[in-house]
């Protein structure tokens, strides 16, 4: 599975493109803190560089009142990190009082496959938007998340086909006492992922994380490790949802996370995008859904394609 589509919404707003500049003066706009705005530019050999486009936006809406932001292609993602991108945004940060939710590389596999979009320091993005408390960023090719502080994120998602370890450590050691969701995408060896459990966990321990209540780490080849380490991890208790998702989950892993801890007090476990055998799947379902646990068994892929194991986002 590649990325095809665009995000359809942001923290609740439906996405909205802002015009190029050739469109731009006739277009019709929504109301600024309606939607989620997308300012974007060609991937490619952009004739306008995302700056541009940005400044155009804060001139042509109430930028007070917007809400959310998703930073869509900026020219050359393939060679080019979005320096220029946070350096603008974060110039901005008088203008953009109302802004609660940031989402920075909504880039499609026709603009920039996963793992070859272009990341850089995410920690002047972060601390220089004390009022976000909503952020995602797509990609880990030079993504670094060191030194992050935040006193009101509440949720916090990672996208990558593959993310270095040091990346998962410096997250782990983040100052996010407000983080209620984290869903980090750990991606395949092949694209430069290295994690192990052991850099799990202060995850698993959640000492970190006092309000954490949703928990994702999937997209991962190690899935069945993780799925082993979740059965005895403290955190477990508290949270509300389990997410183990676009990995290479399969009976091993999740006879361990079944034999560990209960987890009727679930609201969700999701496990869409797995290889696990029929009966492992009817023994899920009728351990988890008589306590009113929404479990996601969607998507088995050694059904279709054997005993082939594959993460469901790589390249």
């Amino acid at each position: 599975m590649t990325i095809s589509n665009h995000l359809q919404e942001l923290d609740g707003l439906p996405a909205f493109d802002f015009p190029d500049a050739e469109a731009e003066p006739k277009a019709k706009l929504p109301d600024a803190g309606s939607v989620a705005w997308r300012v974007a530019v060609d991937a490619y050999e952009s004739e306008e560089e995302w700056e541009s486009a940005f400044a155009r936006f804060l001139k042509a809406v109430d930028a007070t009142q917007v809400r959310a932001l998703i930073v869509g292609a900026w020219s050359d993602v393939y060679e080019t990190a979005p320096d220029g991108v946070i350096g603008a945004i974060v110039a901005a940060s008088d203008q953009l009082p109302s802004l609660g939710a940031l989402f920075v590389g909504d880039i499609t596999y026709e603009e920039c496959e996963i793992s070859w979009i272009n990341q850089t320091a995410m920690a002047p993005l972060l601390n220089g938007l004390p009022q976000l408390h909503s952020f995602g960023v797509r990609g880990g090719q030079g993504l670094d998340m060191a030194g992050v502080k935040h006193e009101r994120l509440r949720s916090l998602t990672v996208e990558t086909g593959g993310l270095d370890a040091d990346v998962v450590r410096n997250i782990a050691a983040a100052e996010l006492p407000a983080l209620e969701r984290l869903d980090i995408w750990l991606g395949v060896s092949w694209y430069g992922a290295n994690t192990v459990v052991a850099d799990l966990e202060p995850f698993l321990t959640g000492v970190r994380l006092p309000a954490l209540k949703s928990l994702a780490l999937r997209n991962s080849e190690i899935q069945d490790d993780i799925a082993a380490a979740l059965a005895g991890a403290p955190v477990v208790a508290r949270l509300e949802t389990v997410d183990l998702s676009m990995g290479t989950l399969g009976d091993e892993g999740a006879e361990a996370l079944l034999g560990g801890q209960p987890l009727t007090h679930l609201k969700k476990l999701d496990l869409h995008h797995h290889f696990l055998s029929e009966p492992m799947r009817k023994r899920i379902r009728t351990t988890l859904e008589p306590a009113g646990v929404v479990v996601d068994l969607s998507g088995c892929e050694s059904e279709r394609n054997g005993d082939s194991r594959y993460t469901a986002v790589a390249e």
